[in-house]
């Protein structure tokens, strides 16, 4: 049994990762900016959590006291001028925090990079297999090229192109060749990666059996989704660029994300060597197919069995902030707009109702208003609104929920979700259910904390919206509640509404209101 450190466990592999080196017999410790993140995942009490940011010295170098094996899966997925040198920022300290911690491996998972030409990311990725290499501590770096598994951002970007599209005109790189791997052989890889004996710690191409141009990846994903063939036409107008903003328009995967994909697209990502299997030979069946991990994903998808997805991770350039109590709030200003309605239903139905709000069951209210601010959102390089839900009927913290972020959930009592779409400030949307008087009360508050005067601009051209949006959530949420209870629980079925539309001082109370 060895200690492990797991960095990104927030995101896609690391949120995986950490149940199978439980599985495994491993003690996990997971190192995030923010434990709350980690507090609805069902391998919870079974980690330690230490609180740190990879650009923190002696945060992380506390992080890492006493580890034997650290799992670096930090990544920036998201443009933007200084995204390498964060890269390089924080690979550089969690390499001097890991030697001065003693820590005897480092695991990396990085990237096919190809000797010529590779994009910005995929040249981001080999920096820092060099940073960790040369740290003194010895290093397994892994180089992958497209992970296909449910959830992940190469996976959905697939899907969605080819359910879309049955005729699609695609750029050039659909022609280049790449070595897809499914997400369980990386897991595999990781996991054993304690395996590999001292003295032959390198880096390692990893891959799956099959070599395929994109074009083929989705007709092979058309035959195992039971779709008729894909008829794909390249043409050579199509720049990294506007390719992503196709991917962008046709896929959830925003622009900003889809663009590093694309350009990694560019150029042949195929294993130049197979040294891994001397180590960690390949399974009695054989690697997992492209035809197999492609059913493999899908099946989860039906089964509602999706343990983490690329929206996951935090999303680049989104505020992080959590909620302030009313006294951080000292010197600003708040915008409010609560209502409440009575609802004829069990505070069980009512609450099922909340937790599975949006997504394919959409936001109760006018669906041509956020169909707009997803669009619009979409326009000025937002994660937009298609981005859906993890699981259909479960929240947890940390989920993505179209252009929301779940920031705190109480099962049966409230759901605070952030907004992560491009604001001039800060916005959170509650959902609430309590029992007043003997009846079912559904509560929903929106806050807006205004940055400048833009902020307050912003508020007062979208406050007429408000009810369009809002206004009409109380009413549908209690019908559906009733629907789905039958229509019993108690409850008057009356609404009251308080739209704090001005500044709301700081030393108001929890529900804007003065103490």
């Amino acid at each position: 049994m060895a200690r492990c450190l797991v960095t990104g466990a927030t995101g896609y592999i690391g949120g995986r990762l950490v149940p199978e080196l439980l599985e495994a017999g491993h003690a996990v410790r997971c190192m995030a900016r923010s434990s709350a993140r980690l507090r609805g995942q069902v391998w919870r009490d079974r980690v330690e959590v230490a609180e740190a940011d990879a650009t923190d010295l002696a945060a992380t170098r506390a992080a890492l006291e006493g580890v034997d094996v650290a799992f670096y899966l930090i990544h920036t997925m998201a443009a933007g001028r200084d995204f390498a040198e964060r890269d390089r920022a924080a690979a550089r300290t969690f390499a001097l925090a890991a030697r001065e911690a003693g820590v005897r491996r480092i695991v990396y998972l990085g990237g096919l990079t190809p000797a010529e030409r590779p994009s910005p990311h995929m040249r981001s990725r080999a920096e820092v297999e060099a940073i960790l290499r040369c740290s003194g501590v010895p290093t397994v770096a892994y180089r992958a090229s497209v992970i296909i598994g449910s959830g992940s951002v190469s996976f959905e970007m697939l899907r969605y192109l080819t359910e879309r599209l049955p005729v699609m005109t695609t750029p050039r790189w659909v022609r280049t060749r790449t070595q897809p791997i499914a997400i369980r052989d990386v897991l595999r890889y990781l996991v054993r990666a304690l395996d590999i004996p001292p003295g032959a710690e390198r880096a390692y191409d990893i891959g799956g059996p099959d070599v395929l141009t994109y074009a083929q990846m989705m007709r092979g994903y058309a035959e195992a989704a039971g779709l008729p063939p894909r008829l794909i036409i390249p043409v050579p107008l199509l720049t990294p660029s506007l390719s992503s903003h196709w991917v962008g328009l046709v896929t959830p995967v925003p622009a900003g994300v889809a663009r590093p994909l694309v350009e990694s697209l560019r150029n042949e990502a195929v294993c130049r060597e197979h040294d891994i299997a001397r180590y960690i030979p390949d399974p009695p069946e054989g690697l997992t197919s492209f035809g197999q991990a492609v059913r493999l994903a899908l099946l989860r998808i039906k089964e509602a069995d999706v343990a983490t997805r690329w929206s996951s991770a935090s999303t680049p350039g989104a505020p992080s902030d959590p909620l302030p109590t009313d006294p951080d709030w000292a010197g600003g200003s708040l915008y409010i707009d609560e209502r409440s309605r009575a609802v004829r239903a069990s505070p069980e139905a009512l609450w099922r109702v909340i937790e599975g709000i949006g997504g394919g069951n959409g936001w109760y209210s006018l669906p041509v208003a956020w169909w707009v601010r997803g669009l619009a959102d979409r326009a000025v390089g937002g994660v937009g609104l298609r981005r859906g839900r993890r699981d259909p009927a479960r929240l947890r913290v940390g989920d993505a929920l179209d252009f929301w972020r779940v920031e705190e959930i109480e099962p049966g009592r409230l759901l605070r979700l952030r907004a992560e779409m491009r604001l001039p400030g800060l916005a959170w949307l509650e959902l609430c259910c309590r029992r007043a008087d003997g009846a079912t009360v559904y509560g929903q508050r929106a806050i807006f904390h205004p940055r400048g005067l833009l902020g307050h601009l912003y508020w007062w051209a979208a406050y007429p919206f408000h009810g369009l949006i809002f206004g009409r959530m109380p009413g549908n949420v209690a019908r559906a509640a009733e629907a789905g209870d039958g229509g019993g629980g108690g409850g008057g079925g009356t609404e009251t509404f308080s739209a704090q539309s001005g500044v709301v001082p700081a030393q108001t109370g929890e529900r804007g209101r003065p103490r």
